[in-house]
């Protein structure tokens, strides 16, 4: 059976170099320039006729053949990818396009579900040919805004529940990181994050549950949005916790992320609780409002020390740089904070929590699939033993699987742990902000990750720099449930003051 399956990713892989053939070629008539191309340029090229949809499919699936090879960023590209832009395109010439995602391809995390000729396998060799019953929440939002499905990117498999190498799974191999490729790429959204940074595509797609967005997108240079849990829809995705998973772009711009945003947050009705609570965030007239190069003026950003400490003196400067600067633009920066809790058992406490949940939650998703080889996390479990070499239990194990299947759901400890989280981030975050009356804090990468996703709190991650050896460091703004609006306006405008990001070197 697992022979059978690697036959059929070996030929999904290369059905990546039969599609970047397709139609003649990688590259479109005209002057549009490919390299880097934002979701703005792409609509543009769209309207005064120097690119179409095919062409820019045609080019994306060329970049991922050329060099995923190399980089592992992406599983599997959809069979269907021409005929969508196809579609795409004959839409326009009759006038019917519309929305910034028009004719726009989009690659996922292999953990977003899709009714389509897609596998959503997480990444691991147990969930391969399993059927889906509908579209992810987000993946219906995507289509409905004309989003052409390009394929699935790779994440850390069952998004890093197995303590595995940042970017590996047993279906796409090891994700490496394009600008110095012994570094990390960080995070289970890998694939989606080296993807963008490597122009495999403009939009990719990935989850977050503690740093999965925050952590690669800081890595690889990209645009990471870790939205308010609830903000984007959970359902059809393959989940670990409800409290903490949310689903957000990472994109090379904060324009461009934004713009993804745009599109797929909202009310699911497969996600009611979630999705209606946070629906009260989204402001009318959408987030690309937010894109203002004048966002950081008047802002008041928390700078916690806790989250800058052990880095080196240079990386510091840089840091330091960026705090000059968005004093420049006109935000008052407080320096020296300290967020007056105890953390020490933060990590203690969401794992035990994360077991928990982790088996309830991914029971329930896989009893709604319309086909699975696996039908439970015991199943899961008993799959990796039987193939110890394709899913490498000698290196990694699977002790976390292992921890969660011993649990027997939602009881005293596990809600003791519910009131310590909260009480973490009542006395932490929420009660630092409200003292200070600020719009955000800042930390290095994903510094802060712990402490946003305990309380389902929103961040975004900006290229900040580059260390000595060429490897990526980001800025990440961090605020409270529903501050979207301003920490775009601040993301958007520190990127245009600073513009550090550049293209990957594939340094060896």
């Amino acid at each position: 059976m697992v022979d059978q399956r690697l036959q059929v990713v070996a030929v999904v892989m290369g059905i990546i170099m039969a599609l970047a053939t397709a139609g003649g070629g990688s590259k479109p008539s005209g002057a549009f320039e490919l390299e880097e191309a934002t979701v703005d340029a792409i609509q543009l090229g769209f309207r005064n006729g120097t690119l179409t949809s095919a062409a820019l499919v045609r080019f994306y699936l060329d970049q991922i053949a050329r060099l995923n090879p190399l980089l592992r960023a992406v599983i599997e590209v959809n069979p269907d990818a021409l005929a969508q832009a196809a579609r795409a395109d004959a839409e326009r010439r009759r006038g019917a396009s519309g929305g910034a995602l028009h004719g726009v391809p989009v690659l996922l995390k292999d953990n977003i579900a899709t009714r389509d000729r897609l596998n959503t396998t997480a990444g691991s060799l147990a969930l391969l040919g399993s059927v889906v019953p509908r579209d992810a929440g987000v993946v219906a939002r995507l289509r409905a805004a004309g989003a052409v499905i390009l394929g699935k990117a790779n994440p850390s498999e069952w998004s890093n529940f197995r303590p595995v190498e940042s970017g590996w799974s047993a279906r796409g191999g090891q994700t490496l990181n394009p600008y110095v490729l012994s570094a990390t790429p960080c995070g289970s959204s890998a694939g989606p994050g080296v993807a963008a940074a490597a122009n495999m595509a403009a939009v990719t797609l990935g989850s977050e549950t503690d740093g999965s967005i925050l952590c690669p997108s800081s890595a690889n240079s990209v645009v990471g949005i870790k939205p308010t849990v609830g903000l984007t829809s959970r359902s059809g995705v393959i989940p670990i916790t409800p409290r903490q998973d949310t689903i957000g772009p990472m994109c090379r711009t904060v324009s461009d992320a934004v713009r993804v945003l745009d599109a797929i947050v909202g009310y699911d009705k497969l996600d009611a609780e979630a999705t209606g609570a946070a629906s009260k965030y989204i402001p009318r007239g959408g987030y690309t409002q937010f894109l203002r190069v004048d966002g950081l003026k008047g802002k008041r950003i928390g700078v916690p020390t806790v989250f800058f400490q052990g880095y080196d003196q240079v990386q510091l400067a840089v840091y330091e740089k960026h705090l000059n600067t968005m004093r420049k633009h006109g935000a008052t920066v407080i320096k020296d904070l300290d967020i007056a809790t105890n953390f020490t058992d933060l990590y203690d406490k969401e794992t035990l929590l994360m077991n928990a949940e982790f088996k309830l939650s991914i029971n329930a998703y896989l009893s709604d699939l319309l086909h699975s080889p696996v039908r439970s996390l015991s199943d899961i479990i008993a799959f990796n033993n039987k193939h110890p070499v394709e899913e490498r239990l000698k290196d990694f194990g699977q002790p976390d699987l292992i921890a969660a299947e011993k649990t027997n759901g939602i009881g005293a400890r596990e809600r003791a742990a519910i009131r310590r989280l909260k009480e973490i981030s009542a006395n932490g975050l929420e009660k630092l902000m409200k003292e200070h009356r600020l719009d955000a804090i800042v930390a290095p990468n994903s510094d802060a990750s712990s402490v946003l996703a305990v309380g389902g709190y929103p961040g975004i991650a900006v290229p900040a720099g580059y260390d000595k050896e060429g490897v990526p460091f980001a800025i990440c703004f961090g605020g409270l449930s529903g501050y979207e609006p301003r920490l775009i306006e601040m993301a958007y405008a520190f990127e245009q003051a600073t513009r550090v990001r550049r293209p990957p070197t594939f340094k060896r």
